[in-house]
């Protein structure tokens, strides 16, 4: 079976494993003290990095969160420059001074990696902005979490990029936690795709945990923007599997809840459907996995290797350099 179905699935479930085997690498590096300061995992949320940026075109800019270590590796930033930046090595992709929550890659277009909640979404509406008066036929994508919706950004990005009619691709990963806060104790209105839909977006909502339904919403979104129809807002409905960040005792959900999104685990489910239908063997995976393994531990060895910033540079770039 090696139709374009079975590529494309493939191909977003390599891109998971990838994401997954990384985060939990990162986090033995986090206790070992490897990797230092804030750390934020999307271990679980797995099908929102793979199927939007598989979706999304090479030349289209792509606005991130600080849980954004899946987004930026989908995206194809090479994995030694993402784990480089966060062992603070003037190798990583943001010469260190950024670590886990400032992954920035212009080279492919990857603009953040941001620490404020909500704070990319007026980035977002800039670079389309930007590349409509340009004349470029690009659609942004903006990644944020549901905590985002709490945020003035938020409606003043959604209102001004929808009367405008700006190309943005808004994706909202609803995980059902800003933080520790469940989200039906800080909103009112709890269908975040009903609550775009007021400002006269296309908007609906989608299985975060399917990579493929997040891929065929996405390239639905994409085409509709790209047609000049303005944005769109995909609510994914989705689940991290872990703590926040690695400072957060998690005492504000049932254990029992966890478990329960555990047995959608968009891996496995990707995986059982493929065997099922005859995609996938043993052998395939055993691949992935040891192509996987062998890419991280390059990546380490790359980190490691990488030169700290000298003391003489720390005061470079606070004003942009002219050549």
């Amino acid at each position: 079976m090696n139709g374009p179905r079975a590529k494309q699935r493939r191909e977003l479930l390599r891109q998971m494993i990838r994401i997954r085997r990384f985060e939990e690498r990162c986090v033995e590096l986090y206790s070992a003290a490897a990797i230092r300061g804030f750390m934020h995992l999307c271990i679980g949320e797995e099908a929102v990095a793979a199927g939007i940026m598989h979706a999304a075109g090479p030349d289209d800019p792509v606005v991130s969160t600080y849980r954004e270590h899946g987004h930026a590796l989908a995206r194809g930033i090479p994995m030694e420059a993402v784990l480089a930046e966060m062992y603070g090595r003037t190798n990583g992709c943001s010469r260190g001074r950024g670590g886990s929550m400032h992954l920035f890659d212009a080279g492919h277009r990857f603009y953040g990696g941001n620490a404020i909640v909500a704070g990319g979404l007026p980035v977002a509406v800039g670079l389309a902005l930007a590349d409509r008066m340009s004349g470029r036929p690009r659609a942004t994508v903006c990644l944020f979490g549901d905590g985002a919706v709490a945020e003035g950004e938020f409606h003043e990005c959604l209102n001004l990029a929808a009367l405008w009619r700006l190309p943005v691709l808004f994706c909202c990963e609803n995980n059902l936690y800003a933080m520790g806060t469940a989200i039906e104790r800080a909103q009112a209105e709890t269908d975040l795709a009903t609550r775009a839909a007021s400002y006269g977006l296309s908007s609906w909502a989608v299985d975060g945990m399917d990579a493929v339904a997040v891929s065929e919403a996405a390239e639905r979104a994409l085409r509709s923007i790209r047609g000049g129809s303005g944005p769109c807002f995909l609510e994914l409905r989705t689940y991290r599997f872990r703590a926040h960040s690695m400072y957060d005792p998690e005492r504000y959900r049932d254990k029992s809840e966890v478990q329960e999104w555990k047995r959608r685990d968009p891996i496995e489910r990707m995986s059982t459907l493929m065997r099922d239908e005859g995609e996938l063997g043993d052998r395939e995976i055993a691949t992935i996995e040891s192509e996987v393994d062998k890419e991280i531990r390059n990546a380490i060895a790359a980190a490691e290797a990488g030169p700290l910033e000298p003391v003489e540079d720390l005061t470079r770039f606070v004003y942009s350099e002219r050549s």
